[in-house]
């Protein structure tokens, strides 16, 4: 099957279908009459596993791994575990992080309910410049 073929059974674009051959997660034959790109089954099959991996948060870098892990002989499993893992913690990081953001947005409007609008010269935006981060303000006066 052709480029567009396999990305409108995968439901990804073309573009991505090419991305992934370039990448050399995907390994096509050429038409030497053409230079068209053949996916095959395998294709289709590996073009789902990249799929789901990257679905469950898998970075590009971590599929390669666990392909290569598999093509060696090797059960991808255990690398696999590891590196979920890794990205449950990193998740869980940028997760808090957001959190905090989330809070600091949700206090500016709140104390931007009763400001004026405006700027001296001295000032890009009063609102922002004058904002007081509760939560920080707390933690510095322990």
């Amino acid at each position: 099957m052709l480029v567009k073929q396999l990305a409108n059974k995968m439901s990804v674009t073309p573009d991505t279908v090419r991305y992934y051959t370039r990448i050399k997660l995907l390994n096509p034959t050429s038409d030497t009459s053409n230079g068209y790109h053949q996916y095959s089954e395998a294709d289709q099959k590996r073009l789902r596993f990249i799929l789901s991996a990257r679905h469950l948060g898998f970075s590009v870098k971590d599929i390669k791994d666990i392909i290569h892990e598999s093509e060696q002989g090797h059960c991808p499993c255990p690398l696999t575990r590891e590196l979920i893992a890794q990205r449950l913690v990193e998740t869980e990081a940028l997760f808090q992080q957001t959190l905090r953001l989330r809070n600091r947005m949700k206090s500016a409007l709140h104390q931007w309910d009763s400001a004026p609008n405006g700027a001296n010269a001295d000032q890009v935006c009063s609102l922002i410049e004058t904002f007081v981060d509760s939560n920080e303000k707390e933690l510095n006066d322990e």
